[in-house]
C-alpha cells in the first residue's frame, strides 16, 4: 500500500449550460489500493461537487493500482446522457423487462419449496450472477448502432429462467427472442464476456439459447 498521484481525466456535460461534452482533468491523491470509484469521490467531496455519477454495491471494481495512474472515466455508451457520467438507464431496463425475467409458474407449491437437484441449478448458475450493471450491453458494438437490439443482459437473465427447470415460460422467452432484436442480432464480438465485471460467460449463455431455438432443446 502507497499513496500515489492520479491523474483523472472524465467526459463531463451539463446540459444546463454545455452545448457538447468535454474534457476535465483533476490531480489527486490516495492510496494505491483504493478503487477508482474512490478517485470518483475524491474529486466529488474534496474538487468540485458538481460532478454526477451513479454507484451501487461496487462489485467487480477496479483498483488504482491494477489501472495504473491515469485514469480515464466517461459515460457507458449506447445510452442517453442525463448529466456526466448518468447516463437514462429506461431504455436498458424496458429491454430487460421484455424477456420476463422472473420465474413463472403455475402450479402452487403448497407449505413447501419448488426443490431442484444440484444438476439443474448448475445449468444456468453462472447466468444468476448478473448484477443489471449494463456493461455488457452497453459494451456491445451492435448496441451502438441499433436500439432495438434486446441487448446481453436481457438475453443473460431470460437464460437463467430458460434452462431453471422449475419454470414453465422458456418457450414464450424462446419465441421473444427469435426476432430480429433478439439474439440473432448477436455477433459473437466477445466485447460483452470482456466488460462483465462478474465474469459471466455471455458469448456462450447467447449461444446456448441459440441452440435451444434452433434444435428446440431447453
Amino acid at each position: 500500500m502507497a499513496l500515489v498521484d492520479v491523474e483523472l481525466k472524465i467526459k463531463r456535460y451539463n446540459p444546463e449550460q454545455d452545448t457538447k461534452p468535454h474534457w476535465e482533468t483533476y490531480e489527486v491523491r490516495l492510496e494505491d489500493t483504493d478503487r477508482v470509484v474512490d478517485v470518483l469521490h475524491e474529486v466529488k467531496w474534496h474538487h468540485d461537487g458538481t460532478l454526477s455519477f451513479r454507484r451501487s454495491c461496487v462489485h467487480g471494481a477496479l483498483l488504482v493500482k491494477d489501472v495504473g495512474t491515469k485514469i480515464t472515466v466517461e459515460p457507458i455508451r449506447g445510452l442517453p446522457v442525463i448529466k456526466d457520467l448518468v447516463v437514462d438507464m429506461e431504455p436498458f431496463f424496458d429491454q430487460y423487462k421484455s424477456v420476463l425475467p422472473y420465474l413463472i409458474n403455475s402450479t402452487d407449491p403448497g407449505y413447501e419449496e419448488r426443490r431442484q437437484s444440484p444438476e439443474d441449478r448448475e445449468r444456468f448458475d453462472d447466468t444468476t450472477k448478473c448484477i443489471l450493471c449494463a456493461a455488457c450491453t452497453t459494451s456491445c458494438p451492435i448496441y451502438w448502432g441499433n436500439e432495438s437490439y434486446v441487448g446481453p443482459a436481457a438475453i443473460v437473465n431470460a437464460h437463467r429462467f430458460i434452462f431453471d427447470s422449475r419454470d414453465e415460460a422458456a418457450a414464450d422467452r424462446l419465441d421473444i427472442l427469435n426476432q430480429r432484436s433478439g439474439v440473432w442480432r448477436c455477433r459473437t464480438a466477445f466485447s460483452c464476456t470482456e466488460a462483465c465485471p462478474r465474469d459471466i460467460k455471455i458469448t456462450q449463455a447467447i449461444q446456448e439459447v441459440k441452440r435451444a431455438i434452433l434444435y428446440n432443446r431447453i
